[in-house]
């Protein structure tokens, strides 16, 4: 079971402060207000990450928003699982990842990318960024 990072509840926020911000720079709207109280609370008590399960309903409503606004899928269309290579070249997803994606839920697939991203080191990131950034104005579901 993968949790929610606070890097993308955080960013979560940040897209309902873009989307809805305060009439009067003090208030939140509803959505922001649910999200920031579950990143003050991972604050308070050091944690890295929410379990999605338990997520007041507000909040993790309010995330799927965000979430719907991300790429789904790492895939830059250079699968290397595919020639037998256990950590694909292109996108970093490891082959049971890339079986799996389709029914991986979306903390699972944001654990997935924030590994990825951590690691930057497929081609996703480096040779073929270009590529990734196309697929990604194009709305291309690789």
């Amino acid at each position: 079971m993968a949790g929610i990072h606070i890097t993308d509840i955080e960013s979560a926020i940040n897209f309902w402060r873009a989307r809805e911000p305060s009439l009067d720079g003090v208030s939140l709207p509803s959505s922001t207000r649910a999200l920031a109280e579950v990143y003050a609370l991972l604050i308070y008590y050091h944690e890295t990450e929410a379990d999605e399960f338990s997520m007041p309903a507000k909040a993790l409503a309010a995330w799927q928003t965000w979430y719907e606004t991300t790429p789904d899928t790492p895939c830059i269309a250079i699968c290397s699982t595919s020639q037998g290579d256990e950590l694909c070249k292109g996108c970093g997803r490891t082959f049971e990842e890339v079986q799996l994606w389709p029914q991986m839920g979306p903390a699972e697939k944001r654990a997935t990318w924030r590994r990825i991203t951590l690691d930057a080191t497929s081609w996703r990131f480096n040779r073929y960024a270009e590529r990734a950034a196309e697929s990604r104005s194009k709305g291309n579901l690789l």
